[in-house]
């Protein structure tokens, strides 16, 4: 439940009922407004990364072997021994099995691998995977040919790093170790600002306690399936050492290690919340620790937070030294809010003895972190997303924009909670000016009866004043439970409940899938790689002349289907009268100069006088190909002609 109201009263002006509307609607506009300004003048970032280029290039038919394959990313990612794999066509090693080497050179992140001399001609197979400066697995696949395209026994991965089994128990431990942080830092926030004596309440104990639980056994495994996740996807990778060593000397690693670390440190603040300062009876003592412990607290909260924030999105692309901050208080807002809702709700269905004073503390609250919340969301908007149309033409947009929707849902409901907080604390104002004591006016779980005596028999006359205890505990609970207000306040804290795990699950989602900005960024690359194409049939026709006896004339020339893969080629040599004309000797060449291919040479066969062909020409990528034909008219008489040509 959001702090809905302000911590002023409602204007004589102004309905209660129409105040919320009104700085719901101030909000919308509010976040829409900056929203729009952030993604307008939004700049390129980086994170998540992506390839950028190679060379050979996708597709490319080189004349000879090159030495080394290098690939281009879009940010920092780390490699190592067979991080990257050239297969030829029978599906052997090309590449020597050499570490990647580094071949930085300013802002470009590049790595390339050395190739076995001697290649033979053919398509090749280059598989990579690496990990991202954010710490997700990225990988991917191209070929690339040699002298010509051949057939390949190997296929071509599709499968994204990260899969499998491996991943979707890595997926897991992600939302587990979010859920048991959210409840573990919100649900102590929730017993020191909210309700103090709820430190002494068994169920908010167990709830902290299990988030404990739940965080350090999730991080577990998450350090545990690290080696596999990044590498091999077996499961049974988990039991090697050597590769576990790996991963503490990576910053995700150590991220997970510095978490649990900071793990034990709040087991001590955990023992002393529910333990010496749940018994403290001076208040004044009582104060005093409760500022030592929200100190202690907070900043261990914000140690664990900055385990995220180190090793995820926040750490790579554009001012991280500002994303990492906000990253931070982005979690501990959402932990306050959505753990102290889980504390909250717990205390409605669990300790009746809550008072309407810590629903209104937790409201003030929550409403803090909903500001929080908008304003660290926005700035990570920019930074992640970037751009309108990446807003909804990426899966990261849209999943953003599922987020953005729930969290209005979850204020939403939460001013309807709000307006059942109110009708309650207005209803315990009237039982007390009706002469209710404040024990009646808060229920509380402390049931006095009567004194129960049995002569000569101590332990019957306990056992009946426990069960005497027990029936008057149980008779209050069912009137409290049969109160309107309190019931219809425990409905609606239970439906902000419902949305919150819904949206821990899209959260979860959205920091391991690929930044809306890095999709679209790869996306350009690619089209500014490729050059627009008219599909069809190309005809040419082209005069020349040797500068010889009989050394003009025209070739008339035909590609079909004129796209990508073979293609039929045939060649017509006419002499000045437009009759067929023999000639010693015909050649062509193509080159893609954008992508630095070729040239590519075709050597047709004469079929008849005046008339060459050739068949299965290769043309290996659509653009913008430079076409050159050789006469020769003589031994000594020849001539070169180009023509540029679109196939696609």
């Amino acid at each position: 439940m959001t702090a809905t109201a302000p911590p002023f009263g409602p204007t004589p002006s102004m309905s209660p009922m129409r105040r919320p509307l009104a700085a719901a609607a101030l909000l919308a506009v509010f976040v829409g407004t900056v929203f729009g300004l952030l993604l307008g003048g939004a700049g390129p970032a980086s994170a998540h990364a992506a390839l950028t280029g190679s060379d050979p290039q996708d597709g490319a038919v080189v004349a000879t072997a090159p030495k080394e394959v290098t690939l281009t990313f879009s940010e920092q990612v780390a490699m190592g021994d067979g991080s990257v794999r050239v297969l030829d066509p029978s599906g052997k090693r090309a590449d020597t099995g050499a570490e990647p080497r580094d071949l930085h050179t300013g802002s470009t992140v590049k790595y390339g691998v050395p190739l076995h001399a001697g290649l033979p001609d053919g398509t090749y197979t280059v598989a990579w995977q690496a990990v991202s400066a954010d710490s997700h697995p990225v990988s991917g696949a191209f070929t690339f040919s040699i002298g010509a395209p051949s057939k390949t026994t190997v296929t071509v991965p599709t499968d994204q790093a990260g899969g499998g089994l491996v991943g979707t128990l890595y997926g897991i431990a992600r939302y587990a170790a979010y859920a048991g942080f959210i409840l573990l830092a919100g649900g102590a926030t929730f017993v020191l600002a909210c309700w103090q004596r709820g430190a002494s309440a068994r169920p908010l104990q167990h709830l902290v306690v299990r988030g404990w639980m739940t965080l350090t056994t999730a991080t577990l495994v998450m350090l545990l399936l690290r080696n596999p996740y990044t590498g091999s996807g077996k499961l049974a990778d988990i039991f090697d050492l050597d590769g576990l060593k790996a991963v503490l000397d990576t910053k995700p690693g150590a991220a997970l290690v510095s978490r649990l670390l900071l793990l034990g440190a709040s087991a001590l603040f955990i023992a002393v919340l529910f333990g010496a300062y749940a018994k403290r009876e001076d208040e004044r003592e009582k104060k005093d620790l409760t500022f030592g412990l929200a100190i202690g607290g907070a900043v261990i909260a914000a140690g664990i937070a900055g385990t995220w924030a180190l090793a995820e999105h926040a750490s790579t692309g554009i001012q991280p030294g500002i994303a990492m901050p906000v990253d931070v208080l982005h979690l501990l807002a959402v932990a306050t809010w959505l753990g102290g809702l889980a504390a909250l709700l717990v205390a409605l269905y669990r300790t009746p003895g809550i008072e309407v004073t810590a629903v209104h503390r937790f409201s003030r609250i929550a409403f803090g972190s909903v500001l929080v919340l908008t304003a660290t969301g926005l700035y990570q908007s920019w930074r992640q997303v970037g751009s309108w149309s990446a807003l909804t033409g990426t899966r990261y947009g849209q999943l953003l924009l599922v987020k953005v929707g729930l969290v209005a849902l979850l204020v939403g409901v939460a001013w309807i909670s709000r307006r059942w907080t109110a009708r309650l604390a207005a209803d315990t104002t009237e039982a007390q000016g009706a002469g209710a004591g404040p024990a009646d006016a808060d229920t509380t779980t402390a049931v006095e009866t009567e004194p129960v005596t049995v002569p000569g028999n101590p332990a019957r006359a306990a056992q009946l004043a426990r069960q005497k205890a027990a029936v008057a505990t149980a008779t209050k609970k069912r009137i409290r439970d049969a109160d309107p207000d309190r019931s219809g306040l425990r409905r609606s804290v239970l439906a902000e409940v419902g949305v919150a795990v819904v949206l821990l699950a899209v959260t979860t989602v959205l920091t391991s899938t690929e930044p809306g900005r890095t999709e679209e960024e790869a996306a350009r690359t690619s089209t500014a790689a490729s050059v627009p194409t008219t599909a069809g049939p190309i005809a040419v026709s082209l005069p020349f002349d040797t500068g010889g006896r009989n050394g003009k004339g025209t070739v008339r020339m035909d590609i079909d289907p004129g796209r990508t893969g073979a293609n039929e080629l045939h060649i017509w040599i006419d002499g000045p009268d437009g009759q067929p004309m023999d000639v010693p000797e015909v050649k062509l060449a193509f080159t893609l100069a954008s992508k630095d291919i070729g040239p590519l040479p075709v050597v047709p066969d004469r079929l008849t006088e005046g008339h060459w062909t050739a068949s299965g020409v290769q043309i290996p990528m659509a653009g913008n190909w430079k076409m050159a034909v050789t006469v020769r008219t003589s031994d000594i008489d020849q001539t070169t002609i180009t023509k540029n040509v679109k196939i696609g």
